[in-house]
């Protein structure tokens, strides 16, 4: 429970603290950190075959140690920056960012695949990772150039500031303070959408409802279908090295949706006024495409429809996540990002236990029925054909479907707000 839960200390700390720091590029800030989070398994397993070979028990203890030394090396430089004005470039750097990152993705995807082909040696390991660390660390050296010259051009607005008198003085204007409203006294009036929510006013809005139930359909749905690739490639007959090469596929499709829908979500929002929701919408519709593919069950559309229901599932991390700190403000983004976020293992609960489980298990034992044999107990059930996912994953595209028109709900909630500049008090209040 604790190592499953550590993440949403790590993903709270850095991931809020970016998007407060970087409020006019949030969606561009969650689909960098989201994008790595999508790489960072691939390149543990990668670091981990360079530093312990293929000892099994030595990764439990690359994994208990390598995360908590990172975080505590990382701790003081991770903050809330007060006063920085929004760079003109700010954008400009993002893209090197991503420019890096995909060439990241890149390698870790040839590599990968050269690795369920050809057995690497404990040397072979070692290189590929020197190679890995040095694309990894290379956004520092972007950081540091950048940091270098706004502190060159600070430094010559400081030569030539003249300080007014009042300010020369130390007589600050004070702002006055409004009488405090106690907590319970507005739970149900919530200030205007993009305005600081208190956490009750949040969560008992219908905005975050439709949010919630939207995450159920649709996350719930594709984190299903990729938690299920070893049982569906094995019902259909694929080897143990294609299913190998699909889990890493699905990886660095999700960090492609991740990144994608960070970006593109941005450019559509700032120039064009496009809602995120509606964006939101468009990759839950695109997710019911890929369940009924794999429903289809036809053998060479396999690898396409987990490509496109990996892309969905890393696209929706950042549009869901993105919603919920404009529609609510920043003020308790770090609780509200957590409680939308949990919407997600909800619905995996329910479909993947609830229904892809039950229905696995009932054709498992009548395909057993058939051939005469009977289950023992402690004795593991597997099944053969498409037969043991057509069902479930007809069921699961009609809820995904549903979520769609939820989602769809939301954008005409919301259409009106997002026609605004809904970046304006930022700019503001720099």
């Amino acid at each position: 429970m604790i190592g499953a839960n550590s993440q949403t200390f790590t993903n709270t700390g850095a991931l809020v603290t970016c998007v407060k720091n970087f409020p006019e590029s949030r969606g561009i800030v969650i689909g960098l950190l989201k994008g790595f989070v999508g790489l960072s398994g691939a390149i543990i397993t990668q670091l981990f075959h360079a530093i312990y070979g293929n000892n099994g028990k030595s990764l439990v203890l690359l994994i208990a140690w390598l995360p908590p030394f990172v975080c505590c090396t990382l701790l003081k430089y991770v903050r809330v920056m007060k006063g920085v004005n929004r760079q003109e470039n700010e954008v400009k750097i993002f893209y090197q960012l991503l420019y890096i990152s995909l060439g990241l993705a890149g390698f870790l995807l040839m590599v990968t695949i050269l690795q369920n082909r050809v057995a690497f040696t404990l040397v072979e390991y070692r290189l590929s990772s020197c190679v890995l660390l040095l694309l990894l660390f290379a956004p520092i050296v972007v950081v540091i150039r950048e940091e270098l010259r706004i502190g060159k051009n600070r430094k010559q607005v400081l030569d030539d500031f003249t300080p007014l008198k009042g300010l020369e003085q130390g007589k600050l204007p004070s702002r006055s303070q409004g009488k405090e409203v106690l907590w319970f006294k507005n739970v149900f009036k919530p200030p205007e959408r993009g305005e600081d929510y208190t956490i009750l006013q949040a969560l008992l809005s219908i905005d975050m409802l439709i949010l919630f139930i939207t995450t159920i359909f649709g996350a719930g749905g594709t984190l299903t279908a990729i938690d299920n690739i070893g049982q569906i490639g094995k019902a259909l007959g694929y080897p143990n090295t294609s299913i190998a090469t699909f889990t890493s596929l699905v990886s660095i499709w999700g960090y492609l949706g991740r990144v994608a829908s960070g970006f593109v979500s941005e450019i559509f929002l700032t120039k064009y006024k496009v809602p995120r929701p509606l964006m939101l919408t468009f990759v839950l519709l695109l997710s019911c495409f890929g369940h009924i593919l794999i429903a289809m069950g036809v053998p060479s559309v396999l690898d396409v429809a987990l490509a496109i229901l990996g892309f969905c599932f890393g696209a929706m991390a950042p549009l869901i996540f993105s919603i919920i700190s404009e529609l609510f403000g920043l003020k308790h983004y770090a609780t509200l990002l957590n409680f939308g976020g949990a919407a997600s293992p909800i619905g995996a609960y329910v479909f993947n236990v609830r229904l892809v489980g039950h229905f696995y298990d009932k054709e498992a034992l009548r395909q057993m029925e058939a051939l005469g044999l009977f289950r023992k107990p402690g004795d593991h059930l597997t099944c053969i054909g498409i037969e043991c996912y057509r069902s479930s994953f007809l069921i699961i595209a009609a809820a995904s479907f549903v979520g769609c028109i939820v989602s769809y709900i939301l954008v005409l909630r919301t259409r009106k707000f997002y026609k605004g500049d809904i970046y304006k008090k930022f700019r503001e209040q720099a």
